[in-house]
């Protein structure tokens, strides 16, 4: 799967590449050709419209006449009565019993972890070795009859 992102890289690029010739022939014979005239462009004529004729005047209304408003007094209300006042009776003086303050259990004390500390220096990182070890075996070609 990892081969395959290589060789489509690969054929993208030649695809690309390939056609860019295409194109460019084709860009130049379209150059090449003679450049044929636009036609003209006409508008079509828009009919005028129909004049509307002139509208009604409003008709005028008559004036309302509202009859006058009596002169005659308006009747009094009536006196709300008074109600009379309520007396509560009063509270008992009984005293209210406190409470006990409830106590927290003692929890016991956490274990203390110590930290662990930091090297200071760095330690050495292992060389890989440049040159690949012969084996003697495979060193040399068989000897030919």
């Amino acid at each position: 799967m990892a081969s395959c992102k290589p060789v489509f890289m690969l054929a993208l690029i030649v695809t690309v590449s390939l056609s860019s010739v295409n194109m460019s022939l084709a860009a130049r014979q379209l150059l090449q050709t003679p450049a044929a005239p636009l036609p003209a462009l006409t508008l079509p004529t828009i009919p005028s419209l129909p004049t509307l004729p002139p509208l009604p005047s409003v008709p005028t209304l008559p004036q309302a006449t509202l009859p006058p408003l009596p002169s005659t007094p308006l009747p009094t209300l009536p006196t709300q009565p008074t109600l009379p006042k309520t007396t509560l009776p009063p509270l008992p003086s009984t005293q209210i019993p406190s409470l006990p303050n409830p106590t927290l259990p003692t929890l016991p004390p956490l274990p203390t972890t110590a930290l662990p500390t930091i090297p200071t220096t760095i330690p050495s990182i292992p060389t890989i070795p440049t040159t690949i070890p012969t084996i003697p075996f495979f060193s040399s070609p068989p000897p030919s009859n």
